[in-house]
Order: C-alpha cells, then structure tokens, then sequence
C-alpha cells in the first residue's frame, strides 16, 4: 500500500485545514488509518486513528474536540480536519495504515506506531500566532 499524504500549509492560529491521505495499491477498506505527527525537536506522536469496518474514531487529548478523522473507502482516502489550530500543532503530520490494533476491552486500539504497516511520506503544517 502506498500512502500520499496532502493538505498541509501555513495557517493561523484558529484556522482549519484538512489533509488528506490517498491509498493506492492494496484494499483500503481493510486497514485502520491513523495520522501521527512530529514536532520540530520532539518525537512522533499519535493524533487520531479510524479503525476499518465500524469507522470508530479516537483521538488523542490534546486534539479532542478540533480535530476530525473521516475516511472514504470509495476513493481510498483518509481525511483529518483540523480545526481551531493553535501554534503547538504545527508539525509534519503523517498518515498511516495498519493492521494490528491492539485489544482493550473488547476493541482493538491503534494509537501505537507498531499497529501501522504502512506509512506516508507526511505533510507540514505550520500555525503561526
């Protein structure tokens, strides 16, 4: 599976974006989509995941509440909108496929790098004040 993420740019804090990634050369439908990102000086760190089938979405906290993740297997994409951005959110933000969540209660979690088998190449946001 190859990913292409797109959407990034330069934005002011309180505005929205939304990246997209595409899929191609696998079954979409079948792999939970996650984006990470990557601050300047900092490690990856998960964002959201959407999982394959149900679509059930999770976010981490610090983007509860803004940030959306969507996907649409009809056109093998994955979305994130991003809304009320603010400084701290800029980043390269990468999208991801993955295969092996990881079982809580009854539902399987995709919040750890090791649950995603493929990865796009990422794209910068950057949010100035």
């Amino acid at each position: 599976v190859q990913l292409q993420a797109s959407g990034g740019g330069l934005a002011q804090a309180g505005d929205s974006l939304r990246l997209s990634c595409a899929a191609s050369g696998g079954t979409f439908s079948r792999y939970a989509m996650g984006w990470f990102r990557q601050a300047p000086g900092k490690e990856r760190e998960f964002v959201s995941f959407i999982s394959w089938g149900t679509g059930r979405t999770y976010y981490a906290d610090s983007v509860k509440g803004r940030f959306a993740i969507s996907r649409d297997n009809a056109k093998n994409t994955a979305y994130l909108q991003m809304n009320s951005l603010k400084p701290e959110d800029t980043a390269v933000y990468y999208c991801a496929a993955g295969s092996r969540g990881t079982a809580y209660s009854g539902s399987y979690y995709y919040t750890g790098e090791g649950s995603y088998d493929y990865w796009g190449q990422g794209t910068l946001v950057t949010v100035s004040s």
